[in-house]
C-alpha cells in the first residue's frame, strides 16, 4: 500500500472535523453560509456584488474572499458597505476549513444573516475540501464552453445549485445550453439551475429567489 494514501485520508479527515466545527459555530450564530466555486473569470465576484445590492436592505450580509493573493475582490465587496475578509491562500488552489475558520474569527457573526464564501478560482481542488457551509454553488460561464460538466464531474456532483453566467454573450459562442444541462443533470439530477447575466441582470431574480428561500427556510427551521 502506498504510504501517501493514509496521509491524504488524514488531511481530509482533519479538514472534515474543522468543517463540522465551523458549521456548529455558524449555527450557534444563526448564520446561513454559501460557498461559491468557479473557474477564474466565471463571475463569482460579479454575482456576489449583484446579490449584495439586491439583498442588503433585507439581510445582513458578510463575505469571505479566497484568493491566491491581493485584496482586490474584498475591497470591491467592502465598498458595498458589508463586512469582508480576504484570505490569501499563499498558492493553495482552494479554501479549506481552517482558512474559513480564520475568516470567521474576523467577522461579527452575531450581526450577520448570510455569509457568502468566494472560493479560489479552480474547477478541481475546491470539490475535495468541506468548509462547513450550508450550501455549495457552482458558477459556470458561457465563454468556458458547454463541456465543463463532462470534463470536471466532481465539481458538479456535490453542489446544491449551478449558475450559468454570461448568457448575454450566447450569440458569440457555440454554447449549447441543453447539452450543458444534460451533463449537469446526469451528475446531479434535479439540481437548481439558473442561467443568468450579471452584466444585464437577466435571470438574476431566479437566483435571488432561490437564495432567499434557502435562507428563510434555514432561519425558520
Amino acid at each position: 500500500m502506498s504510504p501517501q494514501v493514509p496521509v491524504v485520508e488524514h488531511i481530509l479527515s482533519a479538514n472534515d472535523r474543522l468543517a463540522e466545527a465551523n458549521r456548529a459555530r455558524l449555527d450557534a450564530a444563526r448564520v446561513f453560509a454559501v460557498n461559491l466555486m468557479a473557474s477564474p473569470g466565471a463571475g463569482k465576484t460579479s454575482l456576489i456584488l449583484r446579490t449584495i445590492r439586491a439583498l442588503k436592505d433585507r439581510w445582513r450580509i458578510a463575505v469571505v474572499e479566497g484568493d491566491l493573493a491581493s485584496t482586490l475582490d474584498a475591497d470591491r465587496v467592502a465598498a458595498e458597505g458589508v463586512p469582508a475578509v480576504q484570505i490569501a491562500t499563499g498558492g493553495e488552489c482552494h479554501l479549506d476549513a481552517a482558512m474559513v475558520r480564520s475568516g470567521l474569527d474576523r467577522l461579527p457573526l452575531d450581526s450577520v444573516d448570510l455569509l457568502i464564501v468566494e472560493n479560489v478560482g479552480n474547477l478541481v481542488c475546491p470539490a475535495e475540501f468541506r468548509l462547513g457551509v450550508h450550501r455549495n454553488v457552482l458558477i459556470a460561464s458561457v465563454p468556458e464552453g458547454d463541456d465543463k460538466p463532462y470534463k470536471y464531474p466532481p465539481m458538479y456532483r456535490g453542489v446544491d445549485a449551478v449558475v450559468l453566467n454570461k448568457i448575454d454573450v450566447l450569440p458569440a459562442f457555440e454554447f449549447n445550453i441543453e447539452y450543458f444541462r444534460r451533463g449537469v443533470e446526469a451528475l446531479n439530477p434535479g439540481v437548481a439551475f439558473f442561467p443568468l447575466s450579471c452584466k444585464t441582470g437577466e435571470g438574476l431574480d431566479g437566483w435571488l429567489d432561490w437564495l432567499e428561500g434557502e435562507l428563510r427556510a434555514y432561519r425558520e427551521g
